[in-house]
């Protein structure tokens, strides 16, 4: 019985695209999403392709204690000190949550 050729672009085949520590980006995008119970923060490339992200219950934080200040401080840490390590020198910071939409002078 003969073997099925293999197809090409499958997952299976292993990881596709470069390790994370390979990429050198010099300019990304911070994305914050606040909510009231917790803080995720995606930190992606120019183009929006995910390189990194943390989140306060992936930091450990469980409970009413995710939606604290801290434990979002605490995740944009975690996020940002994979990229700076890659290389990372500027980014643009993108906040998505509750309050005030406009600014009050």
């Amino acid at each position: 019985m003969a073997k099925p050729a293999p197809r090409i672009g499958s997952r299976r085949n292993g990881r596709i695209g470069l390790r994370k520590s390979a990429r050198r980006i010099p300019k990304g995008v911070i994305h914050v999403q606040a909510s009231f119970n917790n803080t995720i923060v995606t930190v992606t490339d120019v183009r929006g392709r995910v390189i990194s992200w943390s989140s306060a219950g992936t930091c450990g934080f469980k409970g009413t204690r995710r939606g604290t200040p801290f434990a979002a401080q605490t995740a944009a840490g975690n996020a940002i000190r994979t990229v700076v390590d890659q290389g990372m020198q500027r980014a643009e910071v993108m906040i998505k949550g509750p309050g005030l939409d406009e600014m009050q002078h």
